[in-house]
Parts: structure tokens; C-alpha cells; sequence
């Protein structure tokens, strides 16, 4: 049992001291200097000992001070009653730990000294309160931002989304509050709108994390960036392609919640396209052209740096000559199709891991509504580790809640050699390391996601598994 004593005086610290005593505290011993009777709870228990003397006297408070107290806690009304209280303390005792309320603001250095800044506390109380606010715990663990509630709402990407499926790097949800219960997660629990997660992680991560629950449909590209890209290089692009491309890039742009669209020229023939590019620079579009840099890798990478990009959008053939840097870039890559984006009418899922596709529906469904897209999902492993048709029901809740209509099949035969002579479809596929592995060897796999060049003539999202 450890023994505490503290310093009263005034209203907070009644407050403080008839806390304690609701809580029961019978596990410490408390010593209780006061100077003024108001201050003293109307309850009192056995391992209390109160003293009635003015602290800041050297005289009277010294021979408390020769007892081993674990920690002492200064609570008065008055600064200067505060600051003569701690003087005597550190007179007597250079290591016990200090715990000083500050209503003035104090500044003392001393590394055994916590100073609680009153208005902080008081500040922070309140904006728990505030809706779309992140609740960080003050009083448990470090008080910094590493535990913290939110609340799931019933837009967000999270819902109905299996535990397993959240990637949950640098931070943990600990616990799920549900209509005032505790829930301990465990990977099968599917997270339901208006839950309460309790999450503890890294503080930075836990903020960015806050955003990405709190972000409803519509936003797509964010939370990737906030702007389109697409590079042409004139030199090795024909005419037609570099047409397509520009017009699906701009089709694209006008379409969903992108802010700006950015179209990077390089190796210019000065010709009548090219003039015509440049025309299209305007406040929403952004034209510019390197007259020096040759080579698209160094250019693509060197943009991305510096831009707030949030989709690629290219063409088959700068795709497979460029898979490995727009793999490494972390973002969504639309690699368009042949017959015109205006085309579309359908998205499409195919794969066989239910964990993948769970991990990227959010962004399926953003796309989907933004381009007013049914959905067709193919479930071909209706069983697996969540339990029966577990991913057909995370896209059947998906699509009422969103009232997105979703088509679910559970295919025999492998619907690849139908949908290949589809010029309607939007495929998404999971932009895992499966995509990087080469094409002979895959034509051999039953793995949907290394099957996905067998619709190179469609349009195909291309969206990574770090969402």
C-alpha cells in the first residue's frame, strides 16, 4: 500500500478528494492537508488522515514531509499558495514525485514534477464532446493519443467489414462497444454502423486512422490524393492512343470528386496535337511538358513525389512496360480499355480471396456510385474462413446500405471467356505481387487476380492493398 499525501484547498479539490473517496480507495493510505473546513468531503473512510494547518508554513508541514510518501498532489486556490507548498516540498524531498494543478501557469523545471494544466483539461473535456472529434484517453496510459474511440458511422468504408479484413499496421483495435457492451474482437466479428471501436496505436497513425473511418462514399480519389495523372509520351504513343487516353483521363476527371487532373508531356513532337494539348491546360486542368527528361520512369516518379495524386490513368501497353513503378507508387492505376470510358456500364469483381476484395470494397463501391455502375461480384470461395458466403454478405449489406445494387454469383465455369468479349466492364483487381508475376506462367493458375490480363482489352481499377 502506498502513501500519498495531499495538499487542499478550495472547490476542485474538494471535488477531487469526494472522487476518491466514491471510488472506494481502500488499497492506500491518504494523508489530507487542508486550511479551510469547506474544503473537506462530507465522507470520510479509515485510511484517511486529515491535517488542519496552512501548508505554506515551513514549520508545520516539515515534519510531514520526513514520512516515505509515493507521491504528493498539490490542489489549492491560490498561486501563491501553490508555488510556497512546492518550495517546502522540494526543501525537504528532491525526489518525490509532484503532481501540481495549475490554474495560472506555472513554469518550473523539475524533471519529478507533472504539472496538470487546468484549462487543458478542462478544454479537452469539452471537445469530447464535439461530433466528428477523435475521444483520446487523458487519464489512461501515456494521455499523448494513443488510445482513442471512434465512432464507425453508417457511411463509412468500415462498415460490415470483418476485423480481419481492416490492415491494422502501428495500431490494434482493442475492443468494439455496441449498444453499451463490451465486445472483444476477434477476426470473424463484422463491424456494424454506429460501433465504437477502441483503438491503441502509434498516436500519428490513430489520427490518420480517425479520417479513413470518418470518410463516407464519394471522395474517391482520396484518401489516396486528391488529383488525377496521366503521362504522354509522344514519342512512343500513336495518335489514337494518346486521343483515348486524353479523353478518357478527362471523362474520368469530370466524373468523380478529383480536384484537379495533370497531364505530363514528354518527348513533344510539335504538331497539331501537341497543340492542342497544351489548349487544354485550365484551371482544373494542369498541361505541362519536360523538354528534357526522355524516359517516363524517372518522370512519373519524380511527379508523384511532388503531386497530390490520388489516380494514374494509363493504357494497356504503358502499364505492362511500367507495372513495376506504378506497383511501387502505392495508388490506384486506371488502365483503360479500348471501346471509350461513355462505354461502361458494370463493375466487376472476380477473386478468390475473400480478404482482398473485402479490404478494397469501400473503394469499389466510392467508384461504383461516383460512375453510376452496377456491380457484379463473383464469389468463387463462398466458404471460406469468416464462415459460409461470408464475402456475399458484406457486399449484400454494402449495397443496401449504400442502395448500390450488387449482383452475386457463384459461378461453375470460369466467367473469363465470357467477359472477355465485353467491351461494358469495369474489372477492380486487388494490385497485390501477384500482378507483377509474369503471364506465361499464370496462364496455368486458377488465381483470379493472376488472371487479369486475359481482360487487357477492358477497363480495369487496379487499386493497392494498403487502403
Amino acid at each position: 500500500m502506498k502513501k500519498i499525501l495531499i495538499i487542499a484547498d478550495g472547490g476542485l479539490a474538494k471535488k477531487f478528494l469526494e472522487r476518491i473517496l466514491e471510488t472506494g480507495a481502500s488499497e492506500n493510505y491518504f494523508d489530507v492537508v487542508y486550511y479551510r473546513e469547506k474544503t473537506l468531503p462530507s465522507k470520510k473512510l479509515e485510511n484517511f488522515t486529515f491535517y488542519n494547518f496552512d501548508p505554506t508554513s515551513f514549520e508545520k508541514i516539515s515534519p510531514l514531509l520526513g514520512r516515505d510518501y509515493y507521491q504528493i498532489m498539490i490542489i489549492v486556490s491560490k498561486k501563491i499558495d501553490a508555488i510556497g507548498t512546492y518550495k517546502n516540498i522540494r526543501n525537504i524531498n528532491k525526489e518525490v514525485q509532484i503532481i501540481l494543478m495549475d490554474r495560472w501557469g506555472v513554469e518550473l523545471e523539475d524533471y519529478r514534477l507533472e504539472i496538470l494544466d487546468s484549462k487543458a483539461v478542462l478544454s479537452n473535456r469539452f471537445i469530447d464532446f464535439l461530433p466528428d472529434m477523435p475521444v483520446i484517453a487523458q487519464n489512461v496510459g501515456l494521455g499523448s493519443g494513443e488510445i482513442m474511440e471512434i465512432r464507425v458511422p453508417i457511411g463509412s468504408s468500415y462498415v460490415y467489414r470483418h476485423i480481419a479484413s481492416i490492415a491494422q499496421k502501428k495500431w490494434r483495435i482493442a475492443g468494439v462497444y455496441r449498444a453499451n457492451k463490451l465486445i472483444l474482437p476477434r477476426p470473424t466479428l463484422m463491424v456494424q454502423p454506429n460501433d465504437v471501436l477502441l483503438a491503441v496505436g502509434d498516436p500519428i497513425v490513430l489520427q490518420s486512422v480517425y479520417r479513413s473511418i470518418k470518410r463516407e462514399l464519394g471522395q474517391f480519389p482520396a484518401p489516396f490524393g486528391n488529383s488525377i495523372y496521366s503521362l504522354i509520351d509522344m514519342k512512343n504513343m500513336s495518335q489514337k492512343r494518346i486521343e483515348l487516353l486524353i479523353n478518357d483521363a478527362m471523362l474520368i476527371h469530370s466524373k468523380i470528386n478529383s480536384m484537379k487532373l495533370y497531364i505530363k508531356i514528354i518527348n513533344p513532337t510539335f504538331s497539331e496535337q501537341f497543340k492542342r494539348l497544351k489548349e487544354l491546360h485550365s484551371s482544373h486542368i494542369v498541361v505541362s511538358v519536360d523538354y528534357f527528361e526522355r524516359r517516363s520512369k524517372r518522370v512519373l516518379n519524380r511527379d508523384l513525389d511532388e503531386l497530390d495524386i490520388g489516380l494514374i490513368v494509363v493504357d494497356n501497353q504503358f502499364f505492362n512496360q511500367n507495372i513495376g513503378d506504378l506497383y511501387d507508387s502505392k495508388l490506384p492505376v486506371l488502365k483503360i480499355g479500348n471501346t471509350g470510358f461513355l462505354n461502361l456500364k458494370e463493375g466487376v469483381v472476380l477473386s478468390s480471396n475473400s480478404e482482398d476484395i473485402e479490404k478494397e470494397s469501400a473503394v469499389i463501391f466510392d467508384v461504383a456510385q461516383q460512375l453510376n455502375l452496377k456491380i457484379k461480384l463473383y464469389n468463387f470461395n463462398p466458404n471460406d474462413i469468416h464462415g459460409k458466403n461470408s464475402l456475399a454478405e458484406h457486399f449484400d449489406n454494402l449495397s443496401k446500405l449504400f442502395s448500390q445494387k450488387v449482383e452475386i454469383e457463384e459461378p461453375s465455369k470460369n466467367p473469363l471467356i465470357k467477359l472477355r468479349y465485353r467491351d461494358d466492364i469495369l474489372q477492380f483487381v486487388p494490385f497485390n505481387s501477384k500482378i507483377l508475376k509474369s503471364n506465361i506462367l499464370s496462364v496455368f493458375s486458377t488465381d483470379m487476380e493472376r488472371l487479369y490480363f486475359k481482360l487487357s482489352n477492358s477497363y480495369q481499377l487496379f487499386i493497392p492493398m494498403s487502403v
